[in-house]
């Protein structure tokens, strides 16, 4: 698994690309700030191809279920790991997840 940093590539389940918006700023890789609990959660989501007259895209990431760090941590916050998954706001209701299409870094990684 690979550190999740701020230009790291999580998509929905539709290839909508999510906005990493970093809540700490002191811990880099190569210079990009690390992702930490929550700031996988409530981000937009944008260009989700996913819509038509009864369908809703995704708009936002939801409550991740796992791919938070059980021992890395920043601030007493747990490191986002590529194995990231959540739900996103978009249609059909809790079947859509957010995920890592590509960590954009192979220098740091963890078991866990």
């Amino acid at each position: 698994m690979r550190w999740i940093h701020r230009d790291s590539l999580i998509t929905c389940g539709h290839d909508g690309r999510v906005a990493n918006r970093p809540s700490q700023h002191w811990v880099t890789v190569r210079g990009v700030p690390v992702l930490v609990r929550p700031d996988p959660e409530e981000r937009d989501i944008t260009a989700c191809p996913n819509y038509g007259p009864t369908i809703k895209p995704c708009l936002h990431t939801k409550t991740v279920t796992k791919g938070y760090s059980t021992w890395l941590r920043v601030d007493r916050q747990p490191v986002v790991l590529s194995h990231l998954d959540g739900l996103t706001d978009g249609t059909p209701p809790g079947t859509v997840h957010h995920q890592v299409r590509d960590p954009r870094q192979a220098f740091l990684g963890a078991d866990a």
